[in-house]
């Protein structure tokens, strides 16, 4: 019990960080440096100096045990401006709040939830660990104060009471989020619960946690500025962002850090000044101070070589736009009657999403395809159409499993590579 209490004290949000340097996506070492004899020689002081704090900041002292990963995009012209172990399994922490968002965002977009909407607390999300509001079973929290709590305090209860009234469940809102994220062009990223904290299931990468950032300006300009809220007052106590960087660096305006001790303290941070618009993600870092001093002198650093320009990348809004079938959806159709005639005897089958086209069906099936031949050659691939609440959607299923282990099986199999998945009864 005193084990358990101690590791949990450590689950508060936080922020920190040091580096790693070296590989940059695109040409950013080189475009930086060699170009400084080319620029005014204040600039160039600046940039050397922005390139020895990096340099000093790699000290392995500076990360937590080899988690460190970092990625810098220029969300105008999609341009990677820095990579750094991006691709890398990490524990999203408190950044998952960052898709959390995104859902009730979404939802508030389609007059589904008002800012004025209250969200009821059940004992299971007045149970959860700190960071946390302190709701207590019974209560209720508006949307608005919701999206302050979870973008200041980063509160854990908070985080799940959105997910409950929502979804039902926190696991269907987890299994909404993965979704989401893969249809945001999200292929690392595995989401267990609302809040970030830890599940060894759960995980992303430093690209994907940024690509999640840009999504978020570019999705919801109305409801984005949220980010820049420094503090928030509830019920009499007052709680100040865990964001450092907003009051640090000009021109900072969001998004989010997170710390678990599984993951070290983690950073996305949207940066815009001089027309320009970047968001970096940096993971890993062993304390507050190191991570912040990274990211800000990253962002300092790739800033003059994003473009400038007013909107956003083809391949960033071609992304939300596929990931903007009604809110919901997959959950709803998930209890919806099954029409149809059978493919073959077997009563078994798995479903892995229900879509809004058929196309996006399909595509579904046959990336999951060699995942279900691993365990079975008798499934069959099934796209089945269902009206729900005057929404058309495609089933992507394999039916004919011989029986619930089997198909039980299958779904491991598929979870395992990134697929969202249920056995059911055809």
């Amino acid at each position: 019990m005193g084990r358990t209490s101690r590791v949990r004290s450590r689950y508060d949000d936080g922020s920190g960080f040091g580096v790693s340097n070296r590989r940059q996506g695109s040409k950013v070492s080189s475009n930086v440096l060699s170009g400084a004899g080319r620029l005014p020689l204040a600039f160039a002081t600046i940039t050397l100096f922005l390139a020895l704090s990096l340099l000093a900041l790699s000290s392995p002292q500076a990360w937590a045990h080899g988690k460190f990963s970092a990625y810098a995009i220029d969300i105008t012209s999609g341009r990677a401006l820095y990579a750094r172990n991006e691709n890398a399994r990490r524990y999203p922490a408190s950044l998952t709040k960052m898709m959390t968002l995104y859902l009730l965002f979404e939802d508030m977009e389609r007059k589904r939830v008002s800012a004025a909407s209250r969200f009821v607390v059940s004992r299971h999300a007045a149970a959860q660990p700190p960071s946390r509001l302190g709701l207590r079973p019974g209560q209720f929290i508006t949307a608005l104060d919701a999206i302050r709590a979870l973008v200041t305090l980063s509160a854990n209860d908070v985080a799940v009471v959105v997910a409950e009234n929502r979804s039902g469940s926190e696991a269907a809102f987890a299994a909404r989020m993965t979704r989401t994220a893969r249809l945001l062009g999200m292929e690392h990223t595995s989401f267990r619960n609302a809040s970030g904290l830890p599940d060894k299931r759960q995980y992303t990468t430093a690209r994907d946690m940024a690509l999640l950032g840009a999504a978020l300006q570019a999705r919801f300009p109305d409801y984005y500025h949220h980010f820049e809220t420094s503090s928030f007052t509830h019920r009499g106590r007052t709680y100040r962002t865990h964001n450092h960087l907003l009051s640090r660096v000009p021109g900072v305006d969001g998004i989010k850090t997170g710390y678990i001790d599984a993951s070290g303290y983690n950073i996305a941070v949207s940066l815009r000044r001089d027309a320009r618009k970047i968001v970096a993600v940096v993971m890993g870092g062993r304390t507050v101070k190191s991570r912040d001093a990274y990211a800000a002198a990253l962002v300092e650093r790739v800033l003059p070589q994003a473009r400038p320009g007013r909107g956003y990348y083809a391949g960033l809004l071609a992304s939300i736009r596929r990931a903007s079938p009604p809110a919901g959806s997959l959950q709803v159709a998930r209890r919806a009657p099954l029409p149809g005639p059978r493919m073959s005897m077997s009563s078994y089958a798995i479903q892995l999403g229900a879509m809004t086209t058929k196309h996006a069906a399909l595509s579904l099936i046959e990336r999951a395809q060699p995942y279900v031949l691993e365990v079975t050659k008798d499934a069959e691939p099934s796209t089945r159409r269902v009206d729900v609440d005057g929404e058309t959607l495609f089933r992507a299923r394999f039916e004919g499993f011989a029986n619930l282990a089997s198909a039980h099986e299958a779904c491991n199999r598929l979870e395992a590579n990134q697929f969202s998945c249920f056995a059911t009864i055809r």
